[in-house]
């Protein structure tokens, strides 16, 4: 019996550009693999070529513009019938130039919510906008934190971070008085309330939900209509969680912190070959903050997740 032929694996860099709160979509050209169907701009990272190189390249040649200001987004693998694609997907915010088609391809802007229904999109964009639909912070509150200690520093928050309500000390009937009376001032605030109780009391106040790695361990479905994010600690921890559907994990502690002094942290380097396969948005966590974020970038962590960084 002939043995199988392994699969070809294939680099390629992927831009999404930015421009006033929507992002560029390219319909592939006739004559090429999937024509007709939309994806985010980019193409093959040639031998010796950086993916920075490799963008500024395939962005001049198939849209006419010079890149600027570009970071990380999300890196992930995705297995088609024939062949596997590592995706290395950069934000695009500064670029000069009018995009335009110049294999006369069609181009469309749209907004992240618009491109799960977007008709004929590849499945390498779904990935994609699942992170760009996410914010680069998640706030966790303070372990004893109380309602007037909250609701005097919330405005000081990141607007549109995801804030998680960590309160372990109450019990499920105390959590959910603090919670509904939190719930309007973080919507005022346009921050993203998570809760990490039953999901039923997320549905209830239109919150997201947080599941621990002990939860997330006993899961055999996610609730559904929630935005649900996981603590994850390990690969199989991450795994579970990308094949469970969970919109974002948090992995740590990637450096050293005051909040578990005995862990050992993983370091950028082990945070990034962790996460590198995963379809999964994932915040680092542990002795990192708003400033550590162009290291979190780099590492292609959705953005950072902290306590006292923020508080």
């Amino acid at each position: 019996m002939p043995m199988p032929t392994a699969k070809p694996v294939l680099s390629v860099a992927c831009g999404v550009l930015v421009r006033g709160g929507r992002v560029l979509l390219a319909q592939r050209p006739v004559g090429k693999i999937a024509a007709g169907s939309w994806e985010f701009p980019g193409g093959k990272i040639e031998p010796g070529e950086t993916t920075r190189q490799a963008l500024e390249r395939e962005l001049h040649e198939e849209l006419g513009v010079e890149v600027r200001g570009a970071r990380p987004l999300i890196r992930f693998r995705h297995e088609y019938s024939n062949r596997t694609v590592l995706l290395d997907t950069w934000l695009i915010d500064g670029f000069d130039g009018e995009p335009h088609g110049r294999e006369e391809q069609a181009l469309a802007w749209v907004t992240p919510d618009e491109l799960a229904a977007h008709p004929q999109v590849l499945p390498t964009v779904l990935p994609i906008a699942g992170a760009l639909r996410l914010p680069t912070d998640y706030v966790f509150t303070p372990a004893e934190a109380d309602e007037a200690f909250l609701l005097e520093r919330l405005p000081r928050l990141p607007t549109g971070a995801l804030l998680r309500l960590r309160r372990p000390g109450l019990d499920d009937a105390a959590y959910a008085v603090l919670a509904r009376r939190l719930a309007p001032a973080c919507e005022a605030q346009g921050l993203r309330l998570v809760l990490d109780r039953g999901p039923e009391l997320s549905a209830q106040l239109g919150a997201g939900w947080h599941a621990t790695a002990l939860v997330l361990a006993m899961l055999d479905s996610l609730p559904t209509g929630l935005q649900c994010h996981a603590s994850c600690h390990s690969p199989a921890e991450l795994e579970r969680a990308t094949q469970l559907g969970f919109d974002s994990a948090v992995l740590g502690p990637v450096q050293a912190t005051a909040t578990h002094p005995g862990s050992v942290p993983m370091g950028w380097e082990r945070f990034a070959d962790w996460t590198a396969p995963l379809q999964l948005p994932v915040y680092a966590l542990g002795g990192v903050g708003p400033g550590q974020k162009d290291e979190a970038f780099a590492a292609y962590a959705q953005g950072v997740a902290g306590i006292r960084a923020y508080w």
